[in-house]
């Protein structure tokens, strides 16, 4: 399963938008071997702390997060790039609004 605005060349961070007080996704990709989904947080939102069988990988499109994986805290802003390995708890705030692409390899 794929989205078709991504077969017409869309830019990423208008795939997804806003919505105060919210977190929204949209799947973009979804196969056995993985999957390709954009978030965007509204300002303060985040993912609370979870783990998740596979290595994901977070690329930031927009604004910046404080992500927390195991001990250690991440300040990502656009452009940046963070593994979040199998496994691992890990955590998301928004510090501002905020856009990213997941990446997620099951094998």
């Amino acid at each position: 399963m794929h989205d078709d605005a991504i077969a017409e060349g869309a830019r990423l961070a208008a795939l997804v938008q806003y919505q105060d007080g919210s977190v929204v996704s949209r799947s973009l990709l979804k196969q056995d071997s993985g999957s390709v989904t954009l978030f965007a947080f509204a300002e303060g939102e985040g993912l609370s702390e979870h783990t998740a069988p596979y290595d994901a990988l977070v690329y930031v499109s927009e604004g910046a997060a404080r992500v927390a994986v195991a001990e250690s805290v991440h300040d990502v802003k656009e452009g940046g790039l963070l593994l979040l390995p199998a496994g691992v708890p890990h955590a998301l705030k928004a510090v501002s609004e905020f856009k990213m692409m997941l990446i997620m390899l099951r094998s």
